[in-house]
């Protein structure tokens, strides 16, 4: 089954940074930190599928990653290219962002949200490497992306590679992520857990008050900070999770929109930002601030509505990349299955096909999926089990900020 809690987290953590884009509030980014969030859910699920396919499984994750960014980059670059974007051979990293790809004066603030792609094909490649290691030596593992962090933020180690600063900043949450899968969070002691994180919590919470940025306190112009508060709430918030949720489920309302939110979540995320940058301008000319309440509800309304229609234009590439049936809108009712009596010829296999990956103790996707439950069999015969789960059935997931790409 999967653990519907934290499907709940990631719709959650997607709808804050859209949020957080259109108002800029740097309160949002204390309160639910979904940068960090995403990225333990991501760890998490990347996890399970390196136990499920082995290295097979970077593949499988880096496929269900690229498909979205190729559908932005066809419709993006070529307007780049038309409004000041030099052609180099730097413009191919819009196919594998192994660093940041290249953009106008424009593209750069309006398709800033790339970082995350960078940073995520990044941790996927480490990953094998990085769970073998935490496997051995968990708690050095663990600590070695903050200490790199330290190292970097004091100047004890100087370097202009945002990945490598990325690795300390957000890697940690990637191998917390690894602590959840294989249920080592769950099964510390409260009052071991609950210290660490009230410990995690003061220093990064002081650090974060002592060291404002120009936007106020806002982590994300605070790494040290952000990394320590993040872990903070991951432990509490990710370690103490449920084993499931079936309240999430109670309401059909809240259950579609969870599992829609899931199932696009990439395409949500890619998309917000420029129309976050369109609409700023047009909202002032209605006479609103960046300030005025009405001015920032109408742009939140707005924003989601014309992501909402590009989710429904070109969100199925989510499905074509996780091999699901293409939908314009996920998480309705099953269609009803009929099923027959096991034959010789079929073996008593399922022949309707294999639900989505299983996720109890690990997340439901890397940030990007959901599925729904599976449907029991009939009575037309004996009962028929569900073929084998694909081991990256969930999509994968992501998130931003308006200055610097994050959220």
């Amino acid at each position: 089954m999967r653990n519907r809690y934290l499907d709940l987290l990631r719709a959650l953590a997607v709808v804050r940074v859209v949020v957080y884009h259109v108002t800029g509030l740097a309160t949002l980014t204390l309160i639910f930190p979904a940068m960090s969030v995403m990225f333990a859910l991501a760890g998490s699920l990347m996890a399970a599928s390196l136990d499920r396919s082995g290295a097979p499984a970077v593949l499988r994750r880096l496929r269900r990653l690229l498909p979205s960014l190729w559908v932005v980059a066809a419709v993006f670059v070529p307007a780049m290219l038309l409004t000041g974007l030099v052609f180099t051979p730097r413009v191919l990293l819009w196919l594998f962002p192994v660093a940041d790809p290249p953009a106008n004066y424009w593209g750069a603030l309006a398709l800033s949200p790339i970082w995350y792609l960078r940073d995520y094909l990044w941790f996927v490649l480490a990953s094998p490497v990085a769970l073998w290691l935490y496997r051995r030596a968990p708690l050095p593992t663990l600590l070695a992306p903050y200490a790199l962090l330290v190292a970097i933020e004091s100047g004890v180690l100087v370097t202009a590679s945002p990945v490598l600063h990325h690795f300390g900043l957000y890697f940690g949450a990637w191998l917390l992520g690894f602590a959840h899968h294989d249920g080592t969070l769950r099964r510390l002691a409260n009052r071991v857990l609950v210290p660490t994180a009230v410990a995690l919590g003061v220093a990064g919470g002081a650090w974060i008050l002592t060291h404002p940025s120009p936007r106020g306190h806002d982590i994300n112009d605070i790494p040290l900070g952000n990394a320590l508060w993040s872990a903070a709430f991951i432990l509490l918030v990710i370690g103490r999770a449920p084993a499931a949720a079936g309240w999430v489920d109670r309401s059909p309302l809240v259950s579609r929109l969870v599992t829609l939110v899931n199932r696009r979540a990439l395409t949500i995320y890619l998309w917000h930002m420029p129309f976050v940058v369109l609409l700023t301008p047009m909202v002032g000319l209605a006479g609103w601030t960046d300030r005025d309440p009405m001015g920032l509800a109408v742009r939140v309304v707005l924003v989601f509505a014309l992501v909402g229609v590009v989710t429904l234009l070109v969100g199925w590439v989510e499905d074509m990349a996780a091999r699901r049936r293409p939908q314009l809108l996920p998480g309705g009712r099953p269609p009803a299955r009929t099923v027959t009596a096991p034959s010789a010829a079929t073996g008593g296999s399922d022949a309707a096909g294999s639900p989505e990956m299983p996720t109890s103790p690990p997340p439901a996707g890397a940030g990007l999926g959901a599925d729904g439950p599976m449907v029991p069999v009939g009575a037309a015969g004996p009962a028929v089990a569900p073929g084998p789960r694909r081991a990256d059935a969930a999509p994968d997931s992501t998130s931003v900020d308006l200055s610097a790409g994050r959220g």
